[in-house]
Formats: C-alpha cells, sequence, structure tokens
C-alpha cells in the first residue's frame, strides 16, 4: 500500500511502511496492561487499549503493510501463554509478524524448548524487556537465552533508561560483541534517554536499531547524527503502540527531515530486508 501523507512542515511524501515495534495484548487484559505501561513510565498511553484491533486501526491511518507484535512475560510461568496469544493473533491478521517472549529464570532446557516450540509456531524472533524482567542485559543469568538463540532468531531489545541500568548501550554493546551471531534490535535508537553513549554500537554488524518512543524526545539534529554514526541501513520505524499513535510518530519522523531514499530505508525497506533474514512473509 503506498500513502500520502501531508505533514505540518508541508512536505507530502509517498512512502510504504513497516512497524517493527508494536505491543498488543489480550481484550480481557489490555487495558490493565497500558494502565501498567503508563505508570511505569509516567506517560500518558494514546494509543487505545492494546489490542491488535486498535493497533490496526492505528496504524491504517499509515497505511502499514506489516507490524512486528509481541508482549513481555514478567514472570516465567507467563511465556508459554504470551507466545500461544501471539502466535494465535498472527494467524488471525496476516499483516502481523510475531516475536516470542522468553524469562532469563527459566533454565535452559526450558528456553531451548521453547525457541523450538515457537520456531515451529511460526514466530520470527524474541522481544526481552530488561527493565520490566528486571535483569542485567549482560549478566549470566541472561548468557542461557543468548546461547539458545544465537543464530535461530533476532532478539528486539528495550534498550536505555536513565532511571536504572539494566539495558544501557554498554551492557547491550558487550552482548553483541560476546555472540556475534546473535542478531539483535536495540529499540529506541539503541538507548532511551541515553543517546550520548550509543557511539558504543559503532562496528558491531550484529546490531540494528528502531525509531520507537525515541522522537518525541530526542532532538532532530542530535537524531541525524546518530543514523549517520550507526548507518542509515540499521535503523527500522517503530512507533511502540500503544505508548503513540502511528499518524504522529509519522509526522515526527519525517521532522527529521531526511532525503527521501533514506526515509524509504527506515520506513521499510530495512526492516523489510531484516525481517526476510528471519522467515517473516513481508
Amino acid at each position: 500500500m503506498l500513502t500520502y501523507l501531508k505533514v505540518k512542515h508541508k512536505i507530502s511524501v509517498m512512502d510504504k511502511i513497516i512497524d517493527i515495534h508494536a505491543h498488543i495484548y489480550p481484550e480481557k487484559i489490555a487495558k490493565k496492561a497500558v494502565e501498567s505501561i503508563g505508570s511505569f513510565y509516567g506517560i500518558s498511553m494514546v494509543g487505545g487499549n492494546g489490542t491488535s484491533e486498535n493497533l490496526i486501526a492505528s496504524g491504517g491511518k499509515i497505511g502499514v503493510e506489516k507490524y512486528v507484535v509481541h508482549s513481555t512475560a514478567t514472570k516465567p510461568e507467563q511465556v508459554e501463554s504470551i507466545n500461544n496469544f501471539i502466535c494465535g493473533e498472527c494467524k488471525l491478521h496476516g499483516e502481523f509478524i510475531g516475536f516470542a517472549t522468553l524469562h532469563p529464570d527459566m533454565t535452559e532446557e526450558e528456553i531451548a524448548k521453547e525457541v523450538e516450540r515457537v520456531k515451529g509456531m511460526g514466530l520470527h524472533g524474541i522481544k526481552l524487556h530488561p527493565d520490566f524482567q528486571r535483569f542485567f542485559i549482560d549478566e549470566d543469568r541472561a548468557e542461557k537465552i543468548y546461547r539458545q538463540v544465537e543464530g535461530k532468531l533476532p532478539i528486539l531489545f528495550h534498550t536505555g533508561d536513565p532511571r536504572y541500568d539494566f539495558s544501557s548501550p554498554l551492557r547491550m554493546s558487550r552482548v553483541a560483541k560476546r555472540h556475534p551471531n546473535l542478531i539483535s534490535i536495540g529499540a529506541h535508537f539503541g538507548g532511551y534517554g541515553r543517546w550520548d553513549e550509543v557511539e558504543v554500537y559503532k562496528g558491531l554488524d550484529n546490531m540494528f536499531f528502531d525509531t520507537s518512543s525515541t522522537l518525541f524526545k530526542l532532538p532532530g539534529e542530535q537524531a541525524r547524527k546518530i543514523i549517520k554514526m550507526l548507518g542509515i541501513e540499521k535503523f527500522m520505524f517503530g512507533v511502540d503502540f500503544p505508548m503513540w499513535e502511528h499518524d504522529k510518530e509519522l509526522e515526527r519522523f519525517y521532522g527529521l527531515r531526511l532525503s527521501d531514499s533514506d526515509n524509504e530505508k527506515i520506513l521499510y525497506q530495512n526492516a523489510l530486508r531484516f525481517l526476510s533474514l528471519t522467515g517473516g512473509n513481508v
């Protein structure tokens, strides 16, 4: 689908779009889950109640073709049911590409079994949120996840938060260096609120980044410098629904005033290439 959108700076553009970062929840817990996340970050969630239907309605405003969808297990016993839910939603919605969840308090045997199970179910990656799951991204407890996932599935990591040190850019870079065959996305430009630290990712071929929950706060000049420093081919558009709405995030993205070619890469082509490596049908 080709989408035309006129934004406040009066540039008319035409782009295909993949959203690499979207959360969804079962309807019966969606409202509570969204309120909990908003409370954690002190942000008013504007994207609705976090159901698949609300995601599609929000993304439909800008013509999103595909969404990478996921949810995070805060306890090991939640992992299987969340992954079943994500798989079920992907079967219902052909525009969804599902990423599973894991938890560092699972045993390595449990992790290995679940990785094979979710691969067989047709899920195409893993989402980890060290701040929610309360583990340091480079600690020994998490190594069993990386050993079982490396070379099999990519991991989308929440990265950064000035209030905590669970997922700092330095810690994320250590994991990438230890596991060169682990393909990772560092969400939020590689470190929410810690963008002065992202230079540590330079030269790491196995690291990619998304734009989610960044452009409302990161000055455009700094964002452009980071993209240039780490490489335009490494960045993918993400909204972090239901934290934000798709049309507002796209407006912020276009506010960076990148070239049409760079817009196309971040909004679509980079994700298309990345997901093709995971078996995602785009």
